[in-house]
């Protein structure tokens, strides 16, 4: 079965993400492997100088300032997180810097925060900043801002970080890499599990134990990385699961790891970032009819299918449309405060009536432009 799996997906790809854990950066006793960093650098700068367009999301900083702060396990409190990722940001950046530079390949560090992916302005404009780097043949590299970022508000994970980035950057591929080569039918260690080459559908993981935790020094573990694999094959990218040792085979298209075939097609990047970026704020519940007609024929929404309102929220602001039964079928900007929708909920909107009492057109709730549906 594995050798039937076409990976010339990955190997022909002309824009890459690629994501690399704490573990596959660090060595036994903490602290930056000097070895890995560069082994890692040199075959992303060897597809770089041959014309792919690289994007690495990479994970460390925490895990490099462990070491110089004294501390021999990952900290659980957000104060000394952060000032260990302060500590270790530097270091690992000039450690890349120096890789990537033997070479002949230029480097630029962005930092980023849920808040730049949340906010569409902020989403905008951290696409700009990549698309110029790119252009100009620098490969970025990408963490979470964890020197800021609060245990309220932060993407939890770089796995996830990397498919946000992979539909911003509109990439051709997804490759996660970590200390686990594959994704298997049970834990590697199990007698009889056996690596999957291929998964082309969720109904291929129905089966499948993927709940074991991270690191000692990483958040991450193959759950993440499914989910961040699932979230890049719904946007149309193929995702490649496997370890950094074997990223030199993976790039070659050769078959290693475990790849995720893509589920959907690319949607408008609007729609991408509504889908998958943006923080709701608010929940707007619809009865049965409203569904029907947002979700299969796709149409605006309208007060009259609204059965209640949740949440504080203002025109503008990114909301979930539910079901009566609280399952979330859609997404999109409201066009009214909470406050303001409150009163409108169950009513027809009368244009005629409005126009002519002299009071402002009527609009939907959500304009169907607005929507995306999940």
């Amino acid at each position: 079965m594995a050798s039937t799996v076409d990976r010339s997906v990955i190997r022909d790809a002309h824009r890459m993400v690629v994501k690399v854990g704490s573990s596959s950066l660090t060595g036994p006793q903490g602290g930056l492997d000097g070895f890995r960093l560069q082994a890692l650098a040199s075959s992303l700068a060897k597809l770089s100088l041959g014309g792919t367009q690289v994007v690495l999301v990479s994970s460390g900083a925490i895990a490099a300032g462990m070491v110089p702060l004294g501390l021999e396990r990952r900290p659980k409190d957000l104060a000394t997180q952060q000032a260990a990722a302060s500590t270790g940001q530097g270091a690992l950046m000039a450690a890349y810097t120096q890789a990537f530079t033997l070479h002949g390949v230029q480097v630029g560090q962005v930092l980023l925060t849920a808040h730049d992916m949340h906010r569409r302005s902020h989403y905008v404009n951290a696409s700009r900043t990549l698309e110029r780097l790119l252009e100009l043949e620098v490969v970025p590299i990408i963490n979470e801002n964890d020197t800021v970022a609060t245990d309220e508000i932060r993407f939890g994970d770089n796995d996830r970080l990397a498919a946000l980035v992979a539909h911003l950057v509109d990439a051709d591929a997804l490759v996660l890499l970590s200390d686990v080569d594959a994704l298997y039918t049970a834990h590697p260690s199990r007698p009889g599990s056996s690596r999957i080459p291929l998964v082309a559908g969720a109904e291929a993981l129905a089966a499948v134990d993927v709940s074991s935790a991270g690191s000692s020094v990483g958040t991450g573990g193959m759950q993440t990385k499914v989910t961040a694999a699932q979230m890049a094959v719904a946007e149309g990218i193929p995702a490649l699961v496997t370890s950094t040792d074997q990223v030199h085979q993976a790039l070659r298209g050769e078959d290693v790891g475990t790849l995720f075939t893509p589920v959907g097609t690319k949607s408008p990047a609007r729609r991408r970032w509504l889908a998958h970026a943006s923080s709701a704020t608010g929940r707007v519940v619809l009865d049965d009819g409203a569904v029907e007609a947002v979700v299969r024929r796709q149409t605006s929404l309208l007060p009259v299918g609204i059965t209640r309102v949740e949440g504080r929220f203002r025109a503008g602001d990114t909301v979930d449309l539910c079901d009566e039964r609280g399952r979330v079928v859609a997404r999109g900007l409201v066009g009214y405060d909470a406050a303001e929708l409150g009163p409108l909920v169950g009513r027809r909107l009368v244009r005629d009536a409005a126009l002519r009492s002299g009071a402002p057109a009527p609009r939907p709730v959500v304009r169907r432009d607005d929507l995306v549906v999940l």
